[in-house]
């Protein structure tokens, strides 16, 4: 086995009362996948920030070829070959894919920028990683989520990184994206790189890892296992110190036999979706499938009043709701837990307590002054109902991991005692504990009787929660029928045939079942 090229050890990382690492272990050698695993609040995301620069460490070493190194800030680890691809991508809107790929270097000559020496090498970077469709001169923002990552990629090599670490890259992609980042990586690995992955997918791991380490409560558990040959259930137990089923729970009781509680009909916005129709029923579990881009986000923002519809009408328990009012939906009993949840769903630096009752703010009001006491006991009583950790409604909401945060948006509807609950992306940037969690939570919220919406790009999740599937393509529900009828396989060629037949005039492209 090769010498390592990136040695961590006894790493160690305290803030204000939080031992974030606690003697962390790594080594990742030239030519490999190396995955790291762990559960929200494990230390991941800490480790990364030490691996460029953003965190000087505590106690502990890093070693690249063997030789000791230390990063007083980010510049130090670009200079000493590390790069790193956040989930966030930090890449400037307005400037050129060129610009993007040597912000902070630019190539320059007594002063003045070289546009043509900065285009021609950034060509060469793309057409390295199998990309040479990306022009320079494009302007970074018109590029989909797939070629916004590519061009990272090509930001780090532009570095002359040795080690990449990419943080969660898929979390955003199709599934043809991803195998487009998956034919990258193994290239670069060929070339002598070594990548340093993270992810919560398991089904990813096994794709593309080498080996694999995994941290829990800012330590490491298990460290260099082999990617494939290790058991999904020693990796969970790992993982969480428990044991957790991966299975979607069952439906328990039947779907009450009574009229439709959320009814939408002819739903459009122009140039985003057209013509959606459907019903849920109390109890109910409908799911909306399809790929990124594919319109599913903008039609659950539309229903929930955050767009504004151009056609069509959305019904609440027989009464219409006035298009683009969110007012009007929460009053009649909507709550969406939205895609973006840090930036569209929470405020991060309120208190818990707080950001679960922004929906119920009226409810603890008395002559323009909050009853302080009587929202923090409430919104307690809430995060106690979906089992939030810690226990704790003053600490700040941005401390929690993405799991956590996700069940204060779900505490926030509960206390809301909202009837329809619109979830977009439940699970995204959540470790297999918290999913577990999550989808115990959606299923018992179903079975009390709320109407659920749900959207994933996880087929096989919308598949195994849902009821009822919707297939969504180019802004048209394609297709509607239960899910135990269907397969990821049947929803993947309902949406290709799609596609290939959108220029055909004579194509019927509406959905072969009742979508209502």
């Amino acid at each position: 086995m090769s010498e390592p090229l990136l040695q961590l050890t006894g790493i160690v990382k305290e803030f204000p009362g939080v031992r974030a690492l606690d003697g962390v272990d790594l080594t990742v050698r030239a030519g490999e996948v190396h995955c790291l695993l762990g559960q929200n609040g494990a230390g991941k995301s800490t480790l990364i920030k030490v691996l460029s620069g953003a965190h000087a460490v505590d106690e502990g070493e890093i070693r690249m070829d063997g030789e000791p190194v230390s990063f007083s800030d980010p510049q130090a680890a670009l200079d000493a070959g590390i790069a790193t691809i956040y989930q966030e991508l930090d890449l400037v809107d307005g400037l050129s894919v060129a610009d993007n790929i040597f912000l902070g270097h630019e190539k320059t000559r007594l002063g003045f920028a070289r546009m043509g020496d900065t285009r021609r090498e950034a060509r060469a970077l793309l057409t390295s990683l199998g990309h040479p469709e990306i022009r320079p001169a494009r302007e970074i923002g018109s590029l989909s989520a797939a070629g916004k990552q590519i061009v990272s990629m090509a930001r780090a090599l532009s570095r002359h990184a040795r080690v990449i670490v990419m943080d969660e890259p898929s979390a955003v992609l199709d599934p043809d994206e991803v195998d487009g980042l998956f034919r990258v990586i193994d290239d670069l690995r060929t070339s002598g790189k070594a990548i340093v992955y993270i992810s919560h997918r398991l089904e990813e791991i096994r794709r593309i890892g080498d080996r694999l380490t995994v941290l829990k409560d800012g330590r490491t558990v298990a460290a260099d296992l082999p990617a494939r040959e290790t058991p999904t259930t020693e990796l969970i137990t790992l993982m969480t110190g428990r044991e957790v089923s991966g299975d979607l729970p069952r439906r328990t009781q039947p779907i009450p036999d009574v009229p439709p509680l959320l009814v939408v009909e002819g739903l459009g916005r122009d140039g985003e979706f057209d013509d959606v129709s459907f019903a849920v029923r109390p109890g109910e579990i409908v799911g909306l499938a399809g790929l990124v881009g594919a319109g599913r986000s903008e039609i659950v923002e539309t229903v929930y009043g955050a767009r504004r519809a151009h056609r069509g009408s959305v019904t609440v328990d027989g009464r219409p709701l006035r298009r683009g009012s969110v007012h009007a939906a929460v009053a009649a009993g909507l709550g969406l837990c939205p895609e973006e949840r840090k930036s569209q769903g929470l405020v991060l630096d309120e208190a818990v307590y707080r950001n679960i009752s922004l929906a119920s703010l009226t409810r603890f009001s008395r002559l323009g002054a909050t009853r302080d006491a009587a929202e923090r006991g409430a919104a307690q009583e809430a995060a106690r109902s979906v089992d939030l950790r810690p226990d704790d409604p003053d600490r700040l909401t941005r401390t929690l991991s993405g799991g956590n945060q996700q069940k204060i948006v779900l505490a926030r509807w509960l206390l809301r005692r909202c009837r329809v609950l619109l979830l977009d992306e439940p699970t995204r940037g959540v470790d297999v504990g918290a999913r577990s969690e999550i989808y115990q939570l959606i299923r018992t919220l179903a079975d009390d009787g709320l109407a659920v919406v749900v959207v994933s790009s996880d087929i096989d999740e919308v598949l195994g929660l849902s009821d009822r599937v919707l297939v969504v393509a180019d802004g048209r529900v394609v297709d509607a029928a239960a899910s135990d009828s269907l397969d990821a396989h049947a929803v993947l060629d309902r949406i290709l045939a799609t596609h290939e037949a959108a220029d055909d005039p004579s194509t019927d492209h509406r959905p072969e079942g009742d979508a209502a």
